[in-house]
């Protein structure tokens, strides 16, 4: 996992060593970048052509990681998407936070008509 975002690396410190409630969101969503953003945000997330963040559970954490328990599907597309390099993890639907992002093991470019979706176990999130 390239990173954790500013925002939730700061909660989880607080919560761990300042004691301070960090309140977890009740739903993470999947989104994805056609340009990268950082642990400070930004990017360029993918928007239009039937586009939207998805809501993604995933599984116990084992070895210092958690993998997506469910496929994750985006539907097919109603426009292009351009060539989708990245996702990031947010706590909410639209707008919210950046919890983490990475880099896709392999770009994709996403036309119309497209169906786009994540299999089950391919969204992995790591601390080490």
């Amino acid at each position: 996992m390239a990173g954790f975002s500013d925002y939730l690396e700061n909660e989880l410190l607080d919560h761990v060593f300042r004691n301070s409630a960090y309140s977890q969101p009740a739903t993470v969503y999947v989104g994805l970048f056609t340009a990268a953003p950082s642990d400070a945000g930004g990017g360029t997330e993918v928007s239009g052509g039937g586009y939207v963040r998805k809501a993604v559970t995933f599984g116990a954490a084992a070895g210092g990681a958690i993998s997506n328990s469910a496929e994750v599907d985006f539907g097919t597309t109603t426009g292009a998407w351009g060539t989708v390099t990245h996702f990031g993890i947010f706590d909410a639907e639209s707008g919210g936070n950046l919890l983490a992002w990475d880099a896709l093991t392999a770009e994709k470019t996403i036309g119309s008509g497209d169906p786009v979706s994540i299999p089950i176990g391919d969204l992995d999130v790591s601390l080490d």
